[in-house]
């Protein structure tokens, strides 16, 4: 099983669109039961006395527009334990690789990718909480998930 976990600063937008996107996308490949998907933030601005926020309500329903749902998705913080349990760990943008690093006490194992890399572009995904623009985060997120699965069809579990 490949265990993915993507990560973005609060765990509200672009984080929980790429797991449900990536879950939908395996889901139609008949492929769901060869990973396990989760997402979390870099910081605990979305996380109340230990309860997370729920998806921000238009990320919410720009994957509602695409048949995906989202329910039950409450907002996690990144732990240090999680390099452990994941094989991938991808970030949206380069504050989030950095806070990645930072947290997880560095990438011995080479783990950590920002996730339009898969795409061949450096390019940092638009948080869309202070861009406004769904419909390009979902376009960026949706690239990156595709090239993820392309490189995981050709490469298998690692690097």
């Amino acid at each position: 099983m490949i265990s993915i976990l993507f990560i973005c600063h609060g765990n509200i937008c672009r984080s929980p669109m790429a797991e449900f996107i990536l879950k939908d996308l395996v889901q139609k490949q008949n492929q769901a039961d060869s990973f396990f998907i989760s997402s979390a933030a870099t910081s605990t601005e979305e996380i109340w006395n230990g309860i997370g926020n729920p998806v921000y309500p238009p990320a919410k329903a720009k994957l509602a527009e695409h048949g995906i749902g989202c329910e039950g998705k409450r907002a996690v913080q990144l732990t240090r334990a999680d390099y452990a349990r994941y094989d991938f760990l991808i970030g949206m943008d380069s504050a989030n690789i950095r806070n990645m690093g930072r947290i997880l006490g560095g990438d011995p194992e080479g783990k950590i990718y920002k996730l339009l890399s898969f795409a061949g572009l450096e390019q940092d995904i638009s948080d869309p909480w202070y861009s406004g623009d769904f419909d390009r985060a979902y376009r960026d997120i949706e690239l990156g998930c595709k090239a993820l699965l392309e490189y995981l069809a050709r490469n298998g579990r690692k690097s």
